[in-house]
């Protein structure tokens, strides 16, 4: 019977014995000409890869995305990334968990505090077109939204991420509006809840996370904006006036640079502040996670979305990021 211990809470070089979900499964082929499965591990304290070698057709047939399975090994790390090292891996039996519900890591908020946190915020976009437009796009993906993650991977890569980055840029957001008043909240704060809501129609939702078909081909941004043209007909809105331009703008242009996916840069200040509160946003997130699985004194594993940069946890008492 697997231990207590959830997936994160094992050291380097300590023997793991746990049950997790399998939150990606891909076959490739190695060097040998032999095919083995690219996994990746996931339960509430996070996730980790390894490789299943010599995989028969039977165990590609088995091990797939969203399947529970029993795992046992060592926890190794290969280039500074953590991975485990597999001595045994088996579908979960009679008795057993075989729920992926379960092991699905989740947002630190609830639900209720995240839709009460929204609509609050959405009394305070006074502007008649986004004000609308915003509740509009919101009841469609409303779902969707409160419980999808805000990416496949990297940052707030959890069941409810999506609403929760949207909330955290959201504070970070009314703090910025309180030091720099001439800011247009309302046309930040419209942007900022609909800036990553493409994200519902690019990813197929928290379990087992994968691109669709329209994520890959077109991308989240796109997506929402051609979104957006469409609400603004049953709403009488014409998508060409200067107000509803604005808000395309926002998200057209959060990803700040067009190597980065945005069609145009920022050319409004809510614009350009939207995109470094996002950046802000997702950087810390990947920081507390990795660092947070980091021992007091060493440097974490690389981290690719930051350049590959290693970032040192100090020894010393100062509060380090909460990974629970």
């Amino acid at each position: 019977m697997a231990a207590t211990k959830q997936l994160m809470d094992y050291d380097v070089d300590e023997a793991v014995d746990v049950f997790a979900l399998l939150k990606s499964a891909d076959v490739r082929t190695a060097k040998n000409g032999k095919q083995y499965i690219a996994l990746v591990f996931e339960d509430q304290s996070g996730e980790i890869s390894g490789k299943y070698w010599d995989a028969s057709a039977e165990d590609v047939k088995n091990y797939v995305a969203g399947r529970v399975i029993h795992l046992q090994g060592k926890r190794e790390n290969y280039q500074t990334h953590p991975q485990i090292k597999i001595f045994h891996l088996r579908l979960t039996g009679p008795g057993e968990p075989a729920d992926p519900d379960q092991f699905i890591e989740r947002a630190p908020m609830s639900r209720t505090e995240m839709e009460e946190y929204i609509n609050q915020t959405i009394f305070e976009i006074t502007q008649p077109t986004w004000n609308r437009l915003v509740r509009k796009l919101l009841a469609e993906f409303q779902d969707q939204f409160f419980t999808f993650p805000a990416a496949k991977s990297n940052h707030h890569a959890f069941q409810g991420g999506l609403a929760f980055h949207t909330i955290s840029i959201l504070k970070l957001a009314h703090s910025v509006v309180a030091q720099y008043s001439d800011l247009n909240a309302p046309l930040l704060y419209a942007g900022a809840i609909l800036h990553d809501l493409g994200k519902t129609i690019e990813l197929s939702g928290p379990k087992s996370t994968t691109y669709t078909l329209a994520g890959n081909l077109i991308g989240h941004i796109v997506l929402i904006d051609g979104e957006l043209v469409r609400a603004c007909d049953p709403l009488k809105l014409d998508p060409q006036a200067e107000d509803v331009l604005l808000l395309r703008h926002m998200i057209l242009s959060h990803h700040g640079l067009l190597e980065y996916g945005s069609p145009v840069r920022p050319a409004l200040r809510e614009a350009d502040v939207l995109h470094q509160l996002d950046e802000l946003d997702a950087s810390i997130m990947m920081l507390d996670t990795v660092v947070g699985h980091t021992e007091p004194g060493e440097f974490s594993e690389r981290v690719f979305a930051m350049d590959g940069r290693r970032f040192y946890r100090p020894t010393t008492d100062t509060p380090q990021p909460k990974t629970d």
